[in-house]
């Protein structure tokens, strides 16, 4: 039974989403705020978040960013806002779909089915990924090569923990620009070859002739610790 945590501050709203997902076969954790919307996303680890912009202790595209950040978990915005900026900030920062209220049940159930597929295939991400000098501590975002800390930028994390997430699998080009970008940025693969550059030149030996981060021509990418 997949479980989907509503974060919204409104409870009448939490309560027909509630009944809704109940009926359709899920299982419903809720959060009245963002910071608690957050903790739940790692407490709970819920397969789906379904969350409102407008909360009261902070605004919803920062706990977008947050629970990406931590997780690799679909976001279905649930917002009033129906600008057009305020979807593409959303998508940008990771949400993998926006609905404006009012919505239809059936449409938001269609929504949530079409979300839930962009789950990470089976089982958990290892906690901490090891290959060569390089070592990823997930739950903690540090990484170490050979024993100092690198710095990373937010999205360089972001990427190389999508990769390391599935240590000697090959991610697509659009699943990883999915993951990191959202599903505006699906075809923008200048943006995965610069970046990718960028972690090559901070943690390979020799980034020329890249061993950790491996071209998988036409594909995508993989991060090879050695197993295959």
């Amino acid at each position: 039974m997949p479980k989907i945590l509503i974060v919204d501050d409104e409870p009448q709203i939490r309560r027909f989403l509630r009944i809704s997902l109940g009926a359709n076969g899920y299982a419903v954790v809720e959060a009245e705020d963002g910071r608690s919307g957050i903790a739940a996303a790692g407490a709970e680890r819920p397969d789906l978040v379904i969350l409102d912009l407008g909360l009261p202790d902070m605004d919803g595209q920062e706990v977008v960013s947050a629970i990406r950040q931590a997780r690799p978990v679909p976001i279905i915005v649930l917002s009033v806002r129906a600008q057009e900026y305020d979807k593409v900030e959303a998508l940008d920062r990771g949400a993998a779909d926006y609905v404006v209220k009012p919505f239809g049940t059936a449409e938001l159930m269609a929504r949530v089915r079409a979300a839930l597929r962009q789950r990470p295939e089976e089982g958990e991400p290892p906690a901490i990924v090891a290959a060569g000098p390089v070592t990823i501590d997930l739950a903690r975002r540090v990484v170490t090569r050979d024993g100092a800390e690198v710095h990373l930028s937010r999205r360089e994390y972001e990427l190389l923990a999508a990769l390391a997430g599935r240590p000697d699998h090959v991610l697509t080009h659009a699943d990883l620009l999915r993951s990191v970008w959202g599903p505006a940025h699906v075809h923008d693969t200048a943006y995965l070859r610069v970046y990718v550059k960028q972690l090559r030149q901070k943690l390979e030996p020799d980034p020329n002739q890249p061993s950790l981060i491996v071209t998988e021509p036409g594909v995508g990418y993989r991060f090879r610790t050695g197993g295959e």
